[in-house]
């Protein structure tokens, strides 16, 4: 089980880089058929979103706010942490291992818990995706505190959560992603819905000790 976890260091927090660098910009044009356009059109509108094609590059997971954000969350505090992270109009983006978009689904249905996890929605070949702009927008005056933050949850919330910063990122792949649903979907439902559970529980206690030796 231990071949899909990375060598990367367990962290307390997630980090909250909000700007693209030239290195991550690069890696994000990969996925288009044509990069040089797609720098042309970052370069003309640093602050506009873009729609990047998954498949190839990355695929993207798409969950709820509160959902992503607690995957999110457990990916770093108790996992191998994350590949870059956006927010946008309401959901939380996981960019993930190319194929991700295919396998994740199947193995949440085989998963005890796969039914506690919200409707995920998986991005892969074919698919296209919204990123946020590779700089957050400036706040413009007069504008209400929420909206001008960047909320993942307003209407016109659009930026990074972890930023792509290298051209080479690490990626979870399905596997990862399956561990950090179970672990959102257990702490959503609560202390007494996992005493219910002892089977289950042995087989988490068993991911999170090859998570430790990782």
């Amino acid at each position: 089980m231990s071949d899909w976890l990375p060598e990367t260091p367990r962290n307390l927090a997630f980090p909250t880089t909000a700007y693209v660098t030239l290195a991550g910009a690069d890696w994000l044009a990969s996925a288009s058929p044509h990069p040089e356009d797609t720098h042309l059109r970052w370069a003309q509108r640093p602050t506009a979103p873009s729609v990047l094609p998954c498949g190839t590059a990355f695929d993207v997971i798409n969950a709820p706010t509160l959902f992503g954000r607690r995957m999110v969350d457990r990916l770093w505090s108790a996992g191998p942490g994350s590949g870059p992270v956006a927010a946008h109009r309401g959901r939380i983006l996981l960019f993930a291992a190319p194929g991700t978009a295919h396998r994740l689904p199947a193995l949440l249905a085989w998963e005890e818990w796969g039914g506690a996890v919200p409707p995920l929605l998986c991005h892969g070949s074919g698919d296209a995706v919204t990123v946020p702009p590779l700089h957050p927008r400036p706040r413009a005056a007069g504008r209400g505190d929420v909206e001008a933050l960047g909320d993942p949850a307003s209407a016109a919330g659009s930026r990074w959560l972890v930023a792509p910063d290298v051209r080479d990122p690490w990626l979870p792949g399905p596997d990862v992603l399956l561990w950090a649903c179970v672990r959102a979907a257990r702490s959503m439902l609560g202390a007494g819905a996992e005493t219910g559970r002892p089977h289950h529980e042995r087989a988490v206690q068993g991911m999170d000790a090859v998570l430790a030796r990782g």
